[in-house]
Formats: structure tokens, sequence, C-alpha cells
């Protein structure tokens, strides 16, 4: 059973670093009983590879643009106000637009938070290994289709 969560700014947790990102869990599965919610925040370019997992996301841009792609829709420039609901199952990517951005993010499950919290520990932010990457991807249910050679 999960118990009432407030998160102030002053008792957020710190920022994960993952590559050119930063993504402070505000809500883990394990707190809320089923959700998780993050603050994301990049510089410009930054943001995953094509990838898909079980779990349903949303992201609400609250700064800048961000730039999506989801399945055959490509290119999708979202900006502060904008919502964009990823079904699970579903290839997806972002990049943060010029000047980087702000958004949260809700997934409708859990795994999002023990991925980042992995990568965070295990893989450089700036200099990453991306068979590292991958793996620790892979292991907390991410699919990150290889493209054709």
């Amino acid at each position: 059973m999960s118990v009432p969560l407030v998160v102030s700014p002053d008792k957020a947790p710190a920022p994960l670093k993952m590559v050119g990102e930063e993504i402070t869990v505000l809500a883990s599965a394990e707190q809320t009983g089923s959700y998780e919610i993050f603050r994301q925040s990049g510089s410009e370019g930054s943001g995953p590879p094509p990838h898909s997992h079980a779990w349903d996301e949303a992201f609400y841009v609250c700064e800048g643009q961000v730039v999506f792609g989801i399945d055959a829709e490509q290119d999708l420039i979202a900006g502060p106000g904008t919502l964009v609901h990823v079904p699970g199952g579903s290839t997806h990517w972002f990049r943060f637009g010029p000047n980087g951005g702000v958004m949260l993010s809700i997934t409708s499950g859990a795994g999002a938070s023990a991925f980042f919290t992995q990568v965070d520990r295990e893989v450089s932010p700036t200099n990453p290994d991306l068979g590292l990457l991958v793996g620790v991807a892979m292991a907390h249910g991410l699919n990150i289709p290889i493209p054709a050679a």
C-alpha cells in the first residue's frame, strides 16, 4: 500500500546523470505503488536513441522545444504546454531543441527509475561505453533496435 508523497524542491533527490541529460526521480513505483514521475532536462541535441519498453510513457514539455519520433511519426515538434503520450511497445526517441529544455515524464509502471539509477552509477555521462549502456538498458526491459547496415 502506498502512502502520501510530497516532494518539495528542497527535498528533491539529486538529478541522475544520463548521457546529455539530468533526470530527477520525483516518484518511483516503490513510492506510488504503480507509476513513476521524472523531471528531465537536457542540452540541445541530447536524448535517447530509438527504443521501446513495455510501459506507457507521457512527456509534458515545460521549457524549450523537444522533437519526438514515435513509430512512423517522425519529427513531432513539442513546445511548452505540449503533452506527448507514447504507448508501451512503441519505438520512440526524442531530442532537446535549441537551448535545451525541461519536461516532466510519467510512466505507467516500474522500470525507468531503476534503469536511470544504474546508468548514473555505471555509465560515464561524458564518455559513455555504448555497449555497457545497451546492456544496462536490455537488463531493464528496454529494447534498442540495431539499425540495418
